[in-house]
């Protein structure tokens, strides 16, 4: 049985954080194979800066050396509406029926789970398990005490709580900020994605 960590995010564009928070998130909780689930431009809640190619393309540069690390464009092949993470993990679930599903994500977006802010929130938190990393200013075990959703799974399995060593606070979104201004962010990037933006003359 393989444990398998499922990360998703906008990668708008991919950053060395993102490839060190997952290498992190990997080593600890003892994972097998980390998947990069970049969202799609179809979503309602999401506007994105660059093309779904342009982005599956950047991340298969960044995680070609990582043998744990794969790509899937899973949820950019979905119609918009039918685009959520209760359905995307249940894919991943019936797609390895004997490994262990995982999915990443920032303490922020446990609160929202918590406070029912997401499609099928108590549903994806019965049948699923994840993996949380801390974010500065959020208690994660207050979170989940405080939430009857969270709380009501909070079994010793469901929540992985990792809260020491993942705060960088390097964003994409500062990362395209810089190269809109003309900044230089080139080691904020790994060095293919750079040049790939450069050269197609991204984020300006």
């Amino acid at each position: 049985m393989a444990k398998i960590g499922i990360y998703g995010s906008s990668f708008d564009p991919i950053t060395n954080v993102h490839l060190w928070t997952a290498s992190t998130v990997a080593h600890r909780a003892k994972l097998d194979k980390v998947i990069f689930l970049p969202c799609s431009s179809k979503r309602q809640d999401k506007t994105m800066n660059v093309s779904d190619e342009h982005r599956m393309n950047m991340i298969n540069m960044a995680i070609q050396n990582n043998p744990k690390f794969e790509a899937d464009p899973y949820e950019m092949q979905q119609l918009g509406w039918e685009i959520a993470t209760y359905l995307t993990l249940r894919h991943y679930r019936e797609k390895f029926p004997d490994d262990e599903i995982y999915f990443i994500m920032g303490a922020d977006l446990l609160v929202d789970i918590g406070e029912g802010k997401w499609s099928r929130a108590e549903e994806l938190i019965r049948e699923n398990k994840f993996i949380v990393m801390a974010r500065d200013g959020i208690n994660m075990l207050s979170a989940i005490s405080k939430s009857p959703i969270l709380r009501n799974s909070d079994d010793g399995y469901t929540f992985h709580l990792i809260d020491k060593g993942l705060a960088m606070e390097i964003s994409s979104s500062y990362i395209r900020d810089e190269l809109k201004m003309g900044g230089e962010p080139r080691y904020l990037v790994p060095d293919p994605c750079y040049d790939y933006i450069k050269k197609h003359q991204l984020y300006k």
